[in-house]
């Protein structure tokens, strides 16, 4: 049996090497360590191993997600784990695991995902689709990421948002074939499971495994800046669905969110900027 350890050089705080090395004692030998990065096709990767290999994923939430998308058609014979060293790590928060129990067979997990479409191509998602303040909060972190080495403070960058800089929109949510209009739209996620952000749980019924595929849309609406800012560190509890005159959820399969006014998207914290609706 071999072990193949695939890292992502710049997930959580860019020591993805030395922390994926730390797992050679879990594979019982000389794994095989891979930079996810320089890999150029994962059908040439993947030939190769059987049904007694293994491979590790290494990273976070947005390594998660990418790796779905560039394996979505392909059928791997071999067992697949994940070890999170992301900043965020919603997924395994989700899954009631820590970081501290090594890794986790993720296999049941990536099977059958719903998609998202946005300008015309489809992706698929572990986590949630976020519009709103949390895709505002990954174009700026974004953009200091490129200025500076020091780790991004997304809580800040909420808080300063909430306050000054984030401009809330009009929106249409439509949830198998319903229709719901708001006004000033702060968060407009569609989750499968039910956290993000870094530990929000946006949607605290949601289950990753429905078994009727059910997704959960949370629509934050209607509060000024400091109603909404006070009301706001209530969703790291999941307690802000009290506020039921500022917080709606909806549950179904298929949902379409429409904006009145471009602005960007994060899929499992992938950032898409100018977008109009998903």
């Amino acid at each position: 049996m071999s072990y193949y350890i695939l890292y992502n050089p710049i997930a959580g705080k860019g020591n993805a090497k030395s922390e994926a090395e730390m797992l050679a004692a879990f594979c019982g030998g000389e794994p095989i360590f891979v930079d996810m990065t320089k890999i150029e096709s994962y059908a040439e990767f993947f030939a190769p191993l059987g049904a007694e290999d293994a491979v590790i994923l290494c990273g976070g939430d947005g390594t998660l997600n990418r790796f779905v998308n560039d394996t979505e058609e392909l059928s791997i014979a071999c067992e697949i784990y994940y070890h999170a060293i992301g900043s965020g790590n919603d997924f395994l928060r989700d899954v009631g695991r820590t970081v501290n129990d090594g890794p986790l067979s993720i296999k049941e997990y990536i099977r059958e995902l719903p998609t998202v479409e946005v300008k015309g191509k489809t992706y698929r998602f572990l986590n949630n689709v976020g519009f709103g303040i949390d895709g505002y909060c990954c174009e700026v972190g974004d953009r200091e990421r490129g200025k500076s080495d020091k780790p991004v403070n997304y809580t800040a960058i909420a808080i300063k948002g909430l306050l000054f800089h984030y401009k809330p929109c009009d929106a249409t949510v439509e949830v198998d074939g319903k229709e719901y209009r708001y006004k000033k739209v702060w968060l407009a996620p569609t989750m499968k499971g039910r956290y993000y952000g870094g530990g929000m749980m946006a949607t605290p019924k949601q289950d990753r495994n429905d078994p009727e595929k059910k997704l959960s849309v949370l629509v934050f609406y209607g509060g000024g800046r400091l109603r909404t800012l006070m009301a706001f560190p209530s969703i790291f509890k999941g307690e802000h669905v009290k506020y039921t005159k500022m917080v709606q959820i909806h549950e179904g399969q298929t949902i379409h969110v429409k904006f009145d006014s471009p602005a960007a998207v994060q899929i499992d914290g992938e950032t898409i900027l100018g977008v109009t609706e998903y």
